[in-house]
């Protein structure tokens, strides 16, 4: 949900920034800022994807292992069941 909302905060800065450029020119201070706003977001959206992927796989792995770990510990006991 909170990546949708920074997609469409980039876009809107995006598209100010656009007419901004248009009626104040590509170096005027006010397409600079929103250009540097617009930096900022896309910072934050791909810090975010970067820290849920992150999140993912920290929480997989344990998974993972657990299962793993399980699963060797019923072939022991089997195999005391059997001896």
């Amino acid at each position: 949900m909170k990546g949708k909302k920074i997609l469409l905060q980039i876009q809107e800065k995006r598209d100010k920034m656009i007419d901004t450029a248009k009626n104040k020119g590509f170096t005027s201070e006010d397409t600079i800022r929103c250009s540097q706003e617009l930096d900022e977001l896309i910072y934050e959206y791909q810090r975010s994807l970067h820290l849920n992927k992150k999140q993912k796989v920290n929480v997989h792995f344990p998974i993972r292992k657990m299962v793993f770990a399980v699963h060797n510990q019923l072939d022991i006991t089997k195999q005391e069941m059997y001896t």
